[in-house]
């Protein structure tokens, strides 16, 4: 199983790697990988550990250094030590002009026998007023805490 992703680490590379490690700072996941590259190295100068002592010695299951070697393989070391960008892109569901709505709303009286605004009174009367057709409390709530309003 050793040899299913070997990894062969060149001089430059492994330097890179020693000097993350030695540093300590960077977030533990980038850490954790570094070392299991560095001891999968199979090269002359690489500790060339098997799996099950990696797994040991980092705490880590065969499918973690598995996955480690075969995107070191398959995308090289930045893309091994680094998170990669979410795919979805986020629609707003308000533009500016309806956040000021929703603001000035916030801002106004609130219904009668009511103390305060609720998320979902909100909610429910931007739709009323015809702003947009759906929108959910937690969108609201977000947009709220962006711009620190509070509802009391």
């Amino acid at each position: 199983m050793n040899q299913k992703y070997p990894v062969k680490l060149s001089e430059t590379e492994r330097y890179q790697l020693k000097q993350l490690v030695s540093s300590g700072i960077a977030p533990a996941r980038k850490l954790r990988r570094a070392q299991i590259l560095l001891k999968s190295d199979s090269s002359t100068n690489g500790a060339n550990w098997n799996y099950q002592a990696i797994c040991e010695a980092f705490d880590v299951s065969n499918v973690t250094v598995s996955k480690v070697r075969r995107t070191y393989i398959e995308g090289g070391l930045e893309t091994v030590l680094n998170r990669k960008k979410p795919d979805r892109i986020y629609k707003h569901r308000l533009d500016g002009e309806n956040e000021a709505h929703l603001i000035a709303l916030v801002c106004s009286e609130t219904p009668a026998g009511r103390d305060c605004w609720t998320l979902r009174l909100l909610r429910d009367r931007f739709i009323q007023l015809g702003y947009v057709e759906n929108i959910s409390h937690e969108t609201i709530r977000t947009i709220l805490k962006k711009t620190n309003l509070s509802l009391g």
